[in-house]
């Protein structure tokens, strides 16, 4: 029997086939891997964000062979497996590219000026929302809240921060990816691609020079408000300035 086939990537009619299995000795690997993240938990369903991130880290987004390693591994059905995975915009359900570059939209980053950053990204890409250039390099996206709101608009690349970006640098930037040249983010750890990426957020450590150590801090609106939140600061400081006024000294 066949599957009753309709438009785009979904399938109506008979279920698909069992997901074909990894090779040995790939399986071999993560099974080893997988254990060491299992042991790290209580109960072994609890393993499984990290173990969808191991997954991920192999073939770039989570395949049905993924799910189903994860199912095994973890004593689970592929039903549970799958609502977790479809649930989290971070398990990507299709291949992607290296770099997932996400423009943040939400209020604050859209006024002032997420809006144009990823309208000038799709056309100057050639690519919609969620897909990836020609060359595998880029996959865009609109992403909600990244919590870096004063340092908005915020575009982040693999989950590291690219701050106060304008449709030009955002622009260079995914240029410098393309073209293979070094970019950096604005604070954090130096970019490395999504499948190594995928890697780390599945707990295994950053081997990479230096890039344990590398950190980043909050902007200043951030920093008043954590204090004003523990007493530190005086109860008159002033947040936000008015528009058209020059800002003055914090506790001011």
């Amino acid at each position: 029997m066949t599957e009753t086939p309709t438009s785009g990537n979904v399938s109506l009619g008979m279920p698909q086939l069992p997901a074909p299995a990894y090779p040995d000795d790939v399986r071999a690997r993560l099974e080893e891997d997988a254990k060491a993240i299992i042991d790290r938990y209580p109960g072994s369903r609890s393993a499984l964000l990290p173990m969808l991130h191991l997954v991920q880290s192999e073939e770039g987004h989570v395949t049905r062979t993924g799910m189903q390693f994860c199912a095994d591994m973890l004593g689970l059905t592929t039903a549970e497996v799958t609502a977790v995975a479809t649930f989290y915009t971070m398990y990507r359900r299709k291949p992607s590219g290296d770099y997932q570059v996400g423009v943040c939209t939400n209020t604050l980053c859209a006024v002032m000026g997420g809006d144009a950053i990823f309208e000038e990204l799709k056309e100057h890409l050639g690519v919609g929302n969620g897909e990836t250039t020609e060359d595998g390099a880029i996959t865009l996206e609109h992403i909600e809240c990244n919590a870096a709101c004063d340092f908005a608009p915020v575009v982040m690349v693999n989950w590291e921060f690219f701050d106060n970006q304008t449709p030009e640098s955002a622009k260079k930037m995914v240029d410098d990816l393309r073209a293979g040249r070094t970019v950096e983010p604005t604070r954090g750890a130096p970019l490395c691609t999504f499948k190594e990426t995928a890697r780390i957020l599945a707990g295994f450590p950053d081997e990479r020079p230096g890039a344990v150590a590398a950190t980043g801090g909050a902007g200043p609106a951030s920093l008043v408000g954590l204090r004003l939140a523990k007493g530190e600061a005086p109860q008159h400081t002033r947040i936000v300035h008015p528009r058209g006024e020059a800002a003055g000294q914090e506790g001011e």
